[in-house]
């Protein structure tokens, strides 16, 4: 009740300082643009500073400054009387402070909750596998050798040559009652696969370069070895697998164009420059379309599309850059994202929406769910799963397959990604969902999701 009160007393605060404004400066109308400026400037980035850290509040606190720079110089401006320059300055403060008490709440909640999961005993023969050249030697590079050693962990440690899912099989045969990942996304996969066939409980440890399925399990990906303490006493929770024509992924599988842009060597350290500079030859006058058929959601045959994304569960996505992450993991539903690039201008605003992170507001861009989703085609089909390029021969048949998979979290870990950590992408809405009474469920997450598709 009390961040419901806080939240209606910010939002009321800022109108009120929006009307006291206006009703000073009504008579001057360019000072009545300098004025409101700087009052929609002061609160705006004063809910942004109270909303985020790091740089991102430095940021915001800085703009925030400049915001109550230009009110009060209206005072002069716009012939306004100091007192109600002054009084919407104060105003616009109180909606900050109101804001910042409503939104503090749910934010220290969320930090103290428990990772969310059934609590489940030490694994009693935990064996992980590891590629040792992942995530350029991270395994090597945090000693998960002598990490496991120290803890009783079996370490097997993926050689050339070796078959990964030979080597999981094996550790299944030989005991395992536990079994985990420290790998990329596509060995998580591979790893997942087994795990789910033989209902042993998986381990992620992020030592991959991206690690996007560790980001929307919850887990820190910064701290690798403290994933290995998903083997001790724990969290465990089922989630979703999705597949392709018997080939399993636990992030997406991309087609078309995107699929291009993220195989492109430069795309893993130039995400956006890298889309930008690839999109106009890929949609040139000289392109082909590409061959790949399927049916809309409501039932429309389409014959082609320029991009095709089909991932485990919906993602949240803003850009081509891999900064998308999803709420849940366990809906038993396919994320279907398709766009199509009718012409010249069309592609000029998919290049101009994807920089400004608007991907979604693109006139060609569709997205649904559904629990299967089939593509057709007159030939072999280039497909990027989990980041591994590879080619499929059609039809490809995307399945979900629900509560697939039962994986383990350590307890210290946060246990949810960016996007389940969001009510809205803004202060004001999270103002909003406080006062109807959801509550705030860290907005922060804003400043934390930097990378992922």
């Amino acid at each position: 009740m009390r961040d419901q009160i806080m939240a209606a007393v910010s939002l009321l605060a800022a109108a009120s300082a929006a009307l006291v404004v206006v009703v000073a400066a009504l008579d001057n109308s360019g000072g009545l643009v300098v004025a409101l400026l700087g009052a929609v400037v002061l609160i705006g980035a004063g809910w942004g500073a109270v909303s985020r850290r790091g740089a991102g509040r430095a940021v915001a606190l800085v703009v925030a400054a400049c915001g109550l720079a230009l009110l009060l110089a209206s005072i002069g401006i716009a012939d306004v009387e100091w007192w109600r320059a002054l009084g919407a300055a104060v105003l616009g403060m109180v909606s900050v402070a109101a804001a910042r008490s409503a939104l503090h709440t749910g934010i220290h909640e969320l930090r103290a909750a428990p990772t969310p999961g059934s609590p489940v005993p030490a694994a009693r023969q935990p064996v992980l596998l590891m590629n040792p050249k992942s995530g350029g030697g991270k395994a090597v590079q945090f000693d998960l050798a002598g990490e496991c050693a120290a803890r009783g962990i079996r370490a097997v440690v993926l050689r050339q040559g070796d078959d990964l899912l030979e080597l999981a099989e094996d550790a299944i045969a030989g005991g395992a009652d536990v079994i985990g990942m420290a790998g990329g996304d596509g060995s998580q996969a591979l790893i997942a696969t087994v795990a789910s066939r033989h209902g042993i409980p998986h381990v992620v440890v992020p030592a991959g370069t991206r690690n996007h399925f560790a980001l929307d399990l919850g887990l820190d990906r910064d701290d690798v070895v403290g994933a290995l303490d998903a083997f001790a006493d724990a969290v465990e929770r089922t989630i979703d697998l999705a597949g392709v024509n018997g080939r399993v992924f636990v992030n997406n599988a991309s087609l078309g164009l995107y699929a291009k842009i993220v195989q492109s060597p430069e795309y893993r350290d130039a995400k956006v420059r890298t889309a930008a500079a690839m999109l106009p030859d890929l949609i040139g006058p000289d392109a082909q379309p590409l061959d790949l058929r399927y049916t809309g959601p409501d039932g429309t045959a389409y014959e082609t599309a320029d991009m095709v994304l089909v991932s485990n569960n919906a993602y949240q996505l803003d850009d081509l850059s891999g900064r998308g992450t999803r709420e849940r993991i366990d809906r038993g539903l396919l994320g279907v994202v398709t766009a199509r690039i009718e012409d010249t201008r069309a592609a000029e605003q998919l290049v101009a929406l994807n920089l400004a992170g608007q991907i979604r507001r693109f006139s060609g861009w569709h997205e649904w769910t559904a629990p299967r989703f089939r593509i057709d085609s007159g030939g072999p089909v280039d497909i990027g799963i989990d980041g591994e390029a590879m080619t499929l021969d059609p039809p490809l048949v995307f399945e979900s397959l629900p509560a697939a998979l039962r994986v383990r979290l350590p307890g210290h870990a946060p246990g949810m990604s960016p996007a389940a950590r969001r009510l809205s992408r803004s202060t004001a809405g999270e103002l909003w969902a406080i006062l109807a009474g959801r509550g705030a469920t860290g907005i922060m997450a804003a400043d934390e999701a930097t990378t992922q598709p």
